[in-house]
């Protein structure tokens, strides 16, 4: 289902997922060509949670995220080339090269911190809510973290806290563990939680909750949007799950391109998808699923579509030469923007 807003607003919603999977995917592609980033994370297969989500904010609003970051940053305008120099540990990065993928912040963007930690970014996001709520503000704070977190003691503390005093921060639980196989075959966990609905976890404290699917950007938005009037209006937090199925690439220890670079063909064309991940990119797939509902809805025509997708392929190459070519800062470096 898609949100009910223009066409324009839709196909750049569109252009925002295509940005995200792409840079992505570039970002796979130059690490196997030799350049060392260090572990990182990617946002394979949850666009469509994502850029709904982050859509709705207004500048002076606050997000903070996890480890895998790099769609949320995109989606709220932070430039590509900056952002893949970061990850890359270079001087021409949001960081200088300091932050790299797993602390990466850009407050400008009003992102105060992305939190490697499992649950690290909740009590962060407590105290920005916190704030805003002092300053008289209706500015409010968007939180995402994986599944995961909600084995965490730090959760439980945060949301009493701002179920108490009626904090306006939205609790955004990205659970891709949907098809996670698990140690036994090599992969990371999904999460061990005893919980049927998670939504629970958050209604024991008064906290509304909603779970929905995370491949449906019609619902993401809609659940985001309806959370954010209730924060504006001093009704406090909400407890927000979107589920997907993890992406195959993302299972293993290191991101690997193991379903191919993904074909805008393949949401009008099954006969072109690969037998071998039929089920990924014919039935799990958020940004195919969208595409084929714009198609479906006559909001763009194929040839439009793919147009975007070679501007924004084309916006990639560039930010990835343009890292890869940026200097690492000096040694020297490390000793400045330091506290103590």
């Amino acid at each position: 289902m898609l949100p009910n807003l223009s066409r324009e607003h839709l196909l750049e919603l569109f252009r925002t997922m295509l940005l995200m999977r792409r840079f992505e995917e570039e970002l796979i592609l130059v690490t196997k060509s030799g350049v060392s980033v260090g572990h990182f994370h990617v946002y394979i297969g949850q666009e469509c949670t994502g850029a709904p989500a982050v859509s709705l904010l207004r500048p002076d609003d606050t997000i903070f995220t996890t480890h895998r970051n790099h769609g949320h940053l995109l989606a709220r305008g932070a430039h590509p080339w900056r952002l893949m120099a970061e990850i890359m540990g270079k001087a021409t990065g949001y960081n200088k090269g300091k932050g790299g993928t797993l602390h990466l912040t850009a407050r400008e963007l009003g992102f105060l911190s992305t939190s490697a930690l499992v649950g690290g970014t909740l009590p962060l996001a407590l105290g920005a809510a916190f704030a805003a709520k002092r300053r008289g503000t209706d500015a409010i704070n968007l939180c995402f973290f994986g599944d995961g977190a909600l084995e965490e003691g730090v959760f439980y503390e945060s949301i009493n806290i701002a179920a108490l005093w009626g904090l306006p921060v939205i609790y955004l639980c990205e659970n891709n563990s949907l098809g996670a196989l698990g140690q036994k075959a090599g992969e990371y966990p999904g999460s061990t939680i005893a919980a049927r609905d998670l939504g629970d976890l958050a209604r024991v404290f008064g906290v509304p909750a909603v779970s929905v699917d995370g491949t449906d950007a019609g619902e993401v938005h809609r659940a985001v949007q309806e959370a954010i009037a209730r924060a504006r209006s001093g009704d406090g937090p909400t407890f927000i799950e979107t589920r997907t199925v993890r992406w195959p690439g993302t299972s293993l220890l290191w991101p690997d391109l193991v379903t191919g670079v993904m074909k805008l063909e393949y949401a009008w064309n099954p006969s072109s998808i690969p037998q071998q991940h039929a089920v990924w990119h014919g039935e799990q797939d958020a940004l195919l699923r969208f595409t084929r509902d714009l198609l479906e809805g006559k909001h763009a025509t194929r040839g439009l579509l793919l147009s975007i997708d070679s501007e924004v392929r084309e916006v990639v190459a560039q930010a990835c030469i343009l890292a890869v070519d940026s200097s690492y800062p000096p040694p020297e470096a490390a000793l400045e923007d330091v506290f103590a």
